[in-house]
This record gives structure tokens, C-alpha cells and sequence, in this order.
């Protein structure tokens, strides 16, 4: 029986966005089973390229936060598009980290949050160095995502990131794979791989909903989570056009955010709230009507969290990319998929909308979908007894 656990990730909380929050849920769901969980993680930073006031001077911080034991390292911390300099902040983490594992005692059993594969890649060789039974929670496809984004070109570079990629895939003992498309990546380079499907799931308070007012004088339109380059929210500013009796509400922090902010500031029916806490953001998203899910580079393997996230609190929902997510949202009749950032598509549905000549899904049917087929405990379940079999 597992009875500690060490998590070794590049994201933890408060920073935010999808990847702290899959962490600190993956800690939570352990110590619900008597676990002992500890979380080694850079010194936070993440999305702003900045260590947070605090912790800032600090070689090593350790805390116990919400039962987790928490080691914070030093590192150089950067946000730059310079891959370079991404590069190098990566590498500082790894220099920390790889001091951390050598010197310190850990648990017999270590998670291992990939991506960044190059810290993935740290963890796991000094891991099998030590014996450690090794899982390996992969949320994104390095170097692979690289590419499809533009990051990265093949050469020499990403062929030794490859073979990193292929190391890690060969010396752990379980993989978690966010997505099927992860799985089927994984199993095509890697055979004998054992990979066990372990979706992003958000831990929610279900509460009864009011339904969709039909009959109201109009609708309101809503985005929450990072503001980057990947999620296109400033182009999709430029580019929505907002009916008379919609609003489109925009909540989150990160790089683009100040621009946004500026956009926003005199639009009149465009609005932007800034960031909120998680709990505070989950009693806002039930009063708006839509939420949006634009991917600016629709990456393979990544299903992104807030398809799961709006669902679980009834929220019909507009998704403008393809691939496993588009399928999510249409097999389970969560809202309208438009593939590949067709604006003039969105526009003309958003029409339809507001003249009511298009029905929304119920939000009591979205609720029921989320608790029957997004349910985190049941999931984890599964999860949990092949990590105990590790």
C-alpha cells in the first residue's frame, strides 16, 4: 500500500492556471487516501517571470500547505519568448532540483509532472539512480507540442529532445496520460509502455442551477484562465463581433493582460475583471449564460482543463479549436465546437444566440453529463490502484 509520495512539478500553487491546479488536485486525491504527499517545485513564478514577493532571495523555502509539505528551489525565473533564456531558467531549476533529489531522502515512489520535459528528464534519470518506483504524469507531447507551436525545428536540437522524450517514456514504472491522443503518441514510440488514461479534472461543489432564461432581454458571453499567445483572447477581441444583447466577460492575468486591459478599457460591451481567486471564479462562472474556449495553436495531445471545468458547473459552451477536445464537447453535448478559429463562423452563431433562433444546451442536462462522466473520484479510483500496484 502506497503510503507517501513525493510530487516533483514545474507548477504548484498559488502560482496559476490549469497546471498548478492538476497538481495541487492530484496531492488532494492522494491524501483523501491516506497518503503523505510532499511537492518539490521551483520558487513560484509562473505566469509572470518573476519569483513572487515573499520568496524572492530564498535558496530553499519549505512549507506545510493544506497537509502537502511543499520544498520550493532556487532558480532564475523567466517568462521571455527568447528560448534561450526560457532555456537557461529551466536549467537553473534543474541544477536545484538534481541537488535536491541527490542530497535528500525521499519517498520510495515519486510522480513526475511532464512537461517540461528537460526537468521531467532530470527527475526521472536521478529517480531510476536511486531505485525509486516512478510514475510519470504527462500532460503535454515535448518536443512535439514544440513544433506544432513554432518553438522548436527539426534538427539535431529536437532530435536529442526526442530521445529525452523516449528515455522518460522507457524508465518509469506507470505513465498517466492527460489525453488518448497522449496515450496513442506514447504507445506508437513505446509498445510495452503501461498507460493509464488521467484526465484533468477540477474538484467542484455541484450546486442546482437556475436554467437558461429564454426570455430575458439578453446573453452574456465569458472567458476565464490565462491570457497568453496560445489562448488568442486579444485577437479574438479584434475579431468578435459582439451582439447588441450579449456582453462578453473576461477574467485571468498573463502576458497579454495589460494590452487586453487597454483594449477593454472604453469597449461597450466588452469587459475585463482581472484575476479572482479559483473558489471566488467558481461562484461567478454559474451567472453567465456561454463560456468560450478559443486555442490560437490547437496542440496534439492537449485537452484543455476548462472544458471540464465550465461542465461542472453547468455552463454551455462555445470551443474554437479541433482535435480530442472538439470530440469532448460534441459527444457529450456540452455546446458548439468551431474548428479552427472561424471567426465568421463564431460571429454568425453568437447572432443566432441572440435572436434565440438557436437553443442552449440545459444547464441541469451540462450538470448531469459533468457528474457522470467527468467525476474526479471515480477517476482517480482507478488511478490510484495502479499506482499502489507500482
Amino acid at each position: 500500500m502506497t503510503k507517501e509520495v513525493l510530487i516533483i512539478t514545474n507548477y504548484f500553487p498559488p502560482e496559476i492556471g490549469a497546471a498548478p491546479n492538476r497538481i495541487f488536485t492530484l496531492g488532494e486525491e492522494l491524501l483523501k487516501k491516506k497518503v503523505a504527499v510532499s511537492v518539490v517545485c521551483p520558487l513560484p513564478n509562473y505566469p509572470y517571470g518573476f519569483v513572487f514577493k515573499g520568496y524572492r532571495g530564498r535558496l530553499l523555502s519549505k512549507k506545510i500547505e493544506s497537509r502537502i509539505s511543499v520544498y520550493r528551489l532556487w532558480h532564475i525565473a523567466s517568462n521571455s519568448t527568447n528560448k534561450f533564456l526560457r532555456l537557461f531558467s529551466m536549467l537553473t531549476f534543474c541544477f536545484s532540483l538534481s541537488l535536491f533529489l541527490l542530497l535528500k531522502k525521499t519517498p520510495e515512489k515519486i510522480i513526475i509532472q511532464c512537461s517540461p520535459l528537460l526537468i521531467g528528464y532530470t527527475a526521472v534519470f536521478i529517480g531510476k539512480l536511486k531505485g525509486k518506483k516512478i510514475i510519470l504524469n504527462v500532460s503535454d507531447l515535448w518536443p512535439l507540442a514544440g513544433l506544432k507551436m513554432g518553438i522548436l525545428k527539426k534538427g539535431w536540437y529536437y532530435n536529442y529532445l526526442e530521445k529525452l522524450e523516449l528515455y522518460c517514456y522507457k524508465n518509469v514504472h506507470l505513465i498517466l496520460a492527460q489525453s488518448k491522443e497522449i496515450i496513442i503518441h506514447i504507445q506508437k514510440i513505446h509498445p510495452d509502455a503501461k498507460v493509464v488514461l488521467y484526465r484533468n479534472f477540477p474538484i467542484l461543489k455541484r450546486t442546482f442551477l437556475p436554467e437558461n432564461n429564454q426570455e430575458k432581454d439578453g446573453f452574456t458571453l465569458f472567458y476565464a484562465g490565462l491570457l497568453g499567445v496560445a489562448q488568442g483572447i486579444l485577437q479574438l477581441i479584434d475579431k468578435i463581433k459582439i451582439p447588441k444583447n450579449m456582453e462578453f466577460h473576461i477574467y485571468g492575468n498573463g502576458p497579454e493582460a495589460k494590452k487586453i486591459a487597454h483594449v477593454t478599457e472604453n469597449h461597450p460591451s466588452i469587459f475585463y475583471h482581472g484575476s479572482i481567486e479559483r473558489q471566488l471564479l467558481h461562484q461567478v462562472i454559474p451567472k453567465f449564460d456561454i463560456g468560450i474556449i478559443p486555442l490560437k495553436n490547437r496542440i496534439y495531445g492537449s485537452v484543455p482543463s476548462k472544458i471540464f471545468e465550465y461542465a461542472g458547473l453547468g455552463l454551455p459552451i462555445i470551443y474554437l479549436s479541433g482535435g480530442e477536445g472538439a470530440t469532448i464537447v460534441k459527444e457529450n453535448n456540452l455546446g458548439f465546437v468551431i474548428n479552427d478559429l472561424d471567426y465568421k463562423s463564431l460571429n454568425i452563431l453568437l447572432k443566432k444566440i441572440s435572436k434565440f433562433s438557436i437553443t442552449l444546451p440545459k444547464k441541469k442536462d451540462i450538470l448531469e453529463v459533468s457528474h457522470q462522466q467527468f467525476d474526479l473520484e471515480n477517476q482517480f479510483e482507478v488511478v490510484f490502484n495502479e499506482i499502489n500496484a507500482v
